[in-house]
């Protein structure tokens, strides 16, 4: 397996934010072409399929290649529950799947394709893997804002916030289970990343919390009268 090491706002890492930030905006574009296509269900359906499968491939190349381990690999951070959500929204668009998709997903996708955490760059797989699903969760959430006609409401905010705090606990057992550091809630990650300016452990998962409402708030209030054209 080719291991690069991957930098941050390196050449690859500036492409694949401009890739970002060029298919958004093509989405917001064509929106209109979209609400309008035949048979866009099973579009939804295959995008769901192709999102699964490449997490699906990021698992098992690892495991093939012995690096799969219980520490760092278990599907368990913030952006794998958006993932999941993702996955079944495009398959069933339940609209209470929707507010953790919009919230959480772009609140925690952003974060990451800005400032991401990760050990390989590109060619390597888990380059691409890591890319397409955080875009893939951004995507999945403007696309059934935009053309679906979904709208994120305040309630949705609070909901999220129940669903996290739910979520917490039970991710700080794994991660006192296995010695990890899923959701970063045993420690700092290595690189620069927000939680930098959010105060020493354990005190940065009270000021992530007052971010990640504030962020979910602006989310609210930036969007929340977008309707289908």
């Amino acid at each position: 397996m080719n291991n690069p090491p991957f930098v941050t706002y390196s050449t690859s890492h500036i492409v694949a934010i401009c890739l970002f930030i060029f298919v958004i905006i093509l989405l917001y574009f064509t929106k209109s072409r979209w609400s309008h296509a035949k048979k866009i269900v099973y579009v939804e359906r295959m995008f769901a399929v192709l999102l699964f499968g490449t997490e699906l491939g990021y698992h098992i190349l690892y495991y093939l290649n012995g690096k799969w381990d219980l520490v760092y690999s278990l599907p368990i951070e913030l952006c794998s529950f958006a993932l999941l959500a993702s996955i079944i929204l495009l398959w069933t668009g339940n609209k209470h799947v929707f507010d953790f998709v919009f919230f959480a997903g772009i609140a925690g996708a952003l974060q990451a394709i800005l400032t991401p955490v990760l050990d390989y760059g590109f060619p390597h797989y888990r380059f691409f893997h890591f890319f397409f699903t955080h875009i893939g969760i951004m995507l999945t959430a403007f696309y059934f804002m935009w053309i679906k006609g979904y709208v994120p409401t305040f309630k949705g905010v609070i909901k999220t916030m129940i669903i996290l705090n739910i979520l917490l606990p039970f991710v700080i057992f794994i991660n006192h289970m296995v010695e990890g550091n899923y959701m970063f809630l045993s420690y700092k990650p290595a690189t620069n990343s927000l939680l930098d300016v959010l105060g020493p452990y354990p005190w940065y998962i009270f000021s992530l919390e007052a971010v990640a409402f504030v962020m979910f708030v602006i989310l609210w209030v930036l969007f929340r009268k977008w309707r289908v054209e």
